[in-house]
């Protein structure tokens, strides 16, 4: 049983720090998985102390670029200059607590800072139009929309130690601002230099601008010494329509079409993770996550750019204590910019840039609780080295 705790503790913190949604580009997924645990999870749970707390800190990072109308991607944008570019880095907060052995609740606040530049929402696109090919910034920052959850594993931890299963549910609340606006630069008819100010892309607004219902489905099983395997996936329900901003400063306000859409988003892992040495675990899955073109509940007749990535995701580990350190790094292996249905009432089919990869680092510090209650998990630390 003592060569299965360590192979276990690496699952649970490998899928916890992992678990991340995050925005891939013009399709605005957000990170809003918000089980507990570290930040959209709550694997680490089974291992906690009763009465425990983590405090965690996560970040990640992309540059989005490439443009893809389905699946096909469109290179001309790249090399015409023409193509769309997202910055994006965030910072999430954390606090997780430990009810008992099987039931965890975490809080999550977002920092976001986001940059994009574009020909075609300034001067344009074309030649005639921008012949100089000026590229201008819009940008925003401040924090997202928080997430707060609990997860509750099916199984007692005590009990069974090969493997469990955790239901989550939680709450998005729109705290990010869902309107930011910033200087967009027009050329009169004189070909003068002048800006308007309306609502940045709905890719780098902060938040969405709806209150959201989140549910997730976490598990881990160890296969055999060393080497097990994990899976989560969430659905996040948003039933509101729409959050009354309009895409631009010009648009018509009684087409449903121009206001930004509040979406449902999905998200799916599965992968496995290897731990031969006593700090370290590597992983290597993959990751399926998006955005519908129609939501489980409530209206879609507003803006969105649907779509989903499928994506290979290895990740390292580094276990010493209370304390954790991991790095994701999902790679983009298909792309696909679905229609939405704007797309279909309109007869056309947008686009939407997307990364190559991502990146996505989590730390976390455990601190309290009952020691006593699980001497399992000292055990897993005296097994590895790591002391408490």
């Amino acid at each position: 049983m003592k060569n299965l705790l360590p192979t276990i503790l690496v699952v649970a913190i490998l899928s916890t720090f992992s678990n991340q949604i995050f925005s891939q580009g013009c399709v605005a997924i957000r990170n809003m998985s918000c089980s507990s645990g570290m930040p959209g999870s709550g694997n680490q749970a089974s291992l906690f102390n009763p009465g425990e707390w983590q405090v965690q800190l996560g970040y990640r990072h992309f540059k989005s670029f490439r443009h893809f109308r389905g699946d096909h991607e469109e290179a001309n944008r790249v090399e015409e200059g023409t193509e769309v570019i997202n910055h994006f880095n965030s910072f999430d907060f954390g606090l997780s607590y430990a009810v008992n052995g099987r039931l965890s609740l975490t809080a999550t606040l977002p920092l976001v800072f986001n940059d994009r530049s574009s020909l075609y929402e300034h001067y344009g696109n074309s030649v005639e139009s921008n012949p100089a090919r000026a590229r201008f910034h819009t940008q925003s920052s401040g924090i997202g929309d928080l997430r707060v959850g609990a997860s509750y594993w099916l199984i007692d931890p005590m009990k069974y130690h090969k493997g469990n299963i955790a239901l989550g549910l939680g709450i998005k609340a729109p705290t990010g601002d869902y309107g930011v606006t910033d200087e967009f630069h027009k050329l009169d008819d004189e070909g003068n230099d002048y800006t308007i100010v309306q609502p940045v892309d709905q890719s780098i607004q902060l938040g969405d601008g709806g209150w959201g219902i989140n549910m997730e489905l976490q598990g881990f099983h160890t296969l055999f010494k060393y080497t097990s395997m994990y899976f989560n996936a969430f659905y996040l329900s948003n039933p509101k329509n729409h959050n009354g901003v309009l895409r631009r400063a010009n648009a018509d306000p009684e087409d449903s079409f121009n206001y930004f859409s509040v979406p449902d988003q999905f998200g799916a892992r599965l992968g496995f993770n290897v731990s031969p040495l006593p700090h370290f675990g590597i992983s290597l899955g993959g990751r399926l996550e998006g955005i519908p073109a129609y939501d489980i509940i409530g209206e879609e007749d507003s803006y969105r750019r649907p779509g989903y990535v499928v994506s290979l995701e290895p990740g390292l580990t580094y276990l010493s204590g209370p304390f954790s350190l991991a790095l994701n790094v999902p790679v983009a292996m298909y792309r696909n910019r679905i229609k939405s249905v704007s797309d279909i009432t309109r007869d056309r089919h947008g686009d939407a840039a997307f990364a190559d990869y991502l990146i996505n680092v989590n730390v976390a510090y455990r601190f309290g609780g009952s020691h006593e209650e699980m001497p399992e998990v000292q055990d897993v630390f005296k097994d590895t080295g790591s002391g408490n």
